[in-house]
């Protein structure tokens, strides 16, 4: 699964790996627009508010 990521080969050292700005705002908007609702139950549903 590494090889979807990184394009280079598996034997050299990796360094300053840091995530793309779109990467950072996706995530964050994504984790505010999620909403977690659970039941009496206990049962849970995940919902996207956008």
């Amino acid at each position: 699964m590494a090889k979807l990521y990184l394009n280079q080969s598996p034997n050299k050292k990796v360094e300053n790996l840091e995530p793309r700005k779109e990467t950072i705002a996706f995530l964050l908007n994504y984790s505010k627009a999620l909403n977690v609702v659970e039941t009496k139950n206990k049962k849970t549903f995940e919902t996207i508010l956008n």
